[in-house]
């Protein structure tokens, strides 16, 4: 793995255009994996979220860019903490985060995702989270092989089924 010089740092609102594209272009990447799963949303969506984010002075989710020497941004880490299961459910409460990490493809294997992933760990550590996932699609062997590389492990199955296949199956 070549290493690039870069800065990981908290997203401000001139990083607004840059994140847009990143969503934009994770999307367009996951619809070649599942297209019955996945679409793009819609840019002015894109927009309003990141704009809330950016603006939300509590801090509860955190967007973390990694800009490269020239002042580009060549991927970004979203960190969204989740709440405790109700008291009625078993499973026990667990200060965690789900993290979503996007790279620029020309910017793969240097050092960026790993980067980002080291930068999202201390910031939710230092909130007290104490877990974060990574919800992968299964045939994005990539980010599989990157998030294992960093430790991650199996946390589960999720197994689903559409409703409407169910009518008739009796």
């Amino acid at each position: 793995m070549r290493k690039v010089g870069l800065t990981v740092r908290p997203a401000g609102v001139a990083d607004l255009p840059s994140l847009v594209d990143l969503r934009l272009a994770n999307a367009e990447a996951h619809i070649a994996l599942d297209p019955g799963t996945y679409r793009v949303p819609r840019r002015e969506a894109v927009v309003r979220h990141f704009t809330a984010v950016l603006a939300d002075e509590a801090g509860r989710d955190a967007v973390l860019v990694a800009e490269a020497h020239d002042g580009r941004v060549i991927g970004m880490i979203e960190v969204l903490p989740q709440s405790d299961p109700p008291e009625h459910q078993i499973l026990r409460p667990e200060p965690s985060a789900q993290v979503h990490t996007v790279v620029l493809p020309d910017a793969r294997g240097l050092g960026v995702g790993s980067a980002l992933l080291a930068a999202a760990q201390r910031w939710a550590s230092d909130r007290g989270i104490t877990y974060l996932s990574a919800g992968i699609h299964h045939r994005n062997v990539d980010a599989v092989r990157f998030y294992r590389r960093h430790g991650y492990t199996d946390a589960g199955l999720s197994l689903g089924r559409r409703v409407d296949q169910v009518r008739g199956a009796d």
